[in-house]
């Protein structure tokens, strides 16, 4: 079928039926994102200001805090004034947008998280090489190469959506554009659209938790060998990154993989808002609250500043 995209503009659901949705909207979102600013606005901070945290490690995770802020940013401003103004309407060019930043955001997690994890494993196994491997043009290449990636496949997975036609009802039943809604409003064939979410959903997201639990494994192992090494401190700090990219990608792929007929709107929209809300705000508290060094140098960071204040 050719493109023939009919519907003009798209209305976001505000509240499924027989549910009032304002609690969420006003209080658990704008408390979430505020959450979500100022913790990974310190860490930018603190990771950027203290000579002592320019490490690959903290290069990472502020580039990690910085792709939070911009991936939280994406839905939940927009939903909340929405809510709040009742007008529902978003242009297809603004659907449209919304998808690719999605998608680009969620992707880019995966691959910090994963390279993160990957991190952790040539410092605490490898830490000879450490150096060596994780010397600053490698750290460089590896972001701009998962930031390009990203923009590729954002863009063939947005491509791929609004070359349907959508001639049916413009209701998206979620707070932001994703692509499952929108394949449910299609009146086009959208088996080779699945195919591909599924086939690219195993791959990124099978791959990366992959590296992820093979790196831990390799670190708990060299711990445990090691009698003067802390197992619990490893565990303490892995075990919390493994649960937050555990519902990361349960979640997400609960919601792109689950059949249209068997979708519940309900479940559909606290699914989205946990993959999309609950990483970026959880990232902070797991890597500065288990981090010994990083809390020191929030600590000199904040008395410096008030010193100069006075």
């Amino acid at each position: 079928m050719t493109n023939s995209t009919m519907v003009k503009e798209f209305l976001l659901l505000g509240s499924p039926d027989g549910w009032n949705m304002s609690f969420l909207y006003f209080t658990a979102f704008p408390l979430i994102y505020l959450g979500t600013l100022l913790g990974n606005l310190l860490i930018i901070t603190v990771t950027t200001a203290d000579q002592n945290l320019h490490k690959p490690m903290y290069f990472f995770l502020r580039n990690l805090s910085i792709l939070d802020m911009c991936f939280i940013s994406i839905t939940v401003p927009n939903a909340c004034v929405s809510s709040l103004t009742g007008n529902r309407v978003i242009s297809v060019g603004g659907c449209a947008t919304q998808i690719f930043l999605v998608i680009f955001c969620a992707y880019v997690e995966m691959l910090f998280l994963s390279i993160m994890a990957w991190d952790r494993y040539v410092a605490i196994c490898l830490p000879l090489q450490y150096p060596i491997i994780m010397n600053p043009q490698f750290c460089v290449r590896m972001t701009l190469t998962s930031l390009l990636s990203g923009l590729v496949y954002a863009g063939v997975h947005t491509g791929n959506t609004f070359w349907l036609s959508f001639c049916q009802s413009n209701v998206v039943h979620q707070f932001f554009c994703d692509v499952p809604s929108l394949l449910s409003l299609s009146c086009s064939d959208t088996n080779s659209n699945k195919v591909l979410l599924l086939v690219s959903t195993i791959i990124i997201g099978g791959g990366s938790f992959g590296i992820i639990i093979l790196s831990y494994i390799y670190i708990f192992s060299t711990v445990l060998k090691v009698p003067n090494k802390a197992p619990g401190k490893a565990f303490s700090t892995c075990t919390p990154h493994i649960l937050v990219v555990s519902i990361f990608l349960s979640s997400g792929i609960v919601v792109y993989m689950r059949p249209a007929a068997n979708s519940d709107t309900l479940q559909d929209l606290l699914l989205s808002a946990f993959y999309t809300m609950v990483p970026p705000f959880l990232n902070p508290l797991i890597y500065s609250l288990r981090n010994k060094q990083l809390k020191e140098a929030v600590r000199r960071v904040l008395g410096r500043e008030l010193f100069s204040r006075k």
